[in-house]
């Protein structure tokens, strides 16, 4: 599992399903633009489109960067 920064203002902070827009899935983080928040496992799974580089995965955040900018942590693809 990936070094997560928790952020103690932040109530919103849990894991939740995604799918995660990136051409590559070796980072650990990315940014909130490029993830985009699902209800459940199924929505992630059926959202999926490798010709889009939409890749369903499990997520934990948002939380704030040292750069404040608003990130996830990936927890592991589906």
């Amino acid at each position: 599992m990936p070094h997560v920064i928790i952020d103690p203002e932040s109530t919103s902070l849990q894991e939740r399903f995604a799918l995660i827009k990136t051409p590559r899935k070796s980072r650990k983080r990315y940014p909130e633009g490029c993830v985009e928040i699902v209800e459940t496992q199924a929505l992630a799974r059926a959202g999926s489109d490798a010709e889009k580089n939409l890749h369903p995965a499990v997520v934990y955040g948002p939380s704030v960067s040292s750069e404040s900018q608003r990130i996830y942590y990936l927890l592991r693809w589906l």
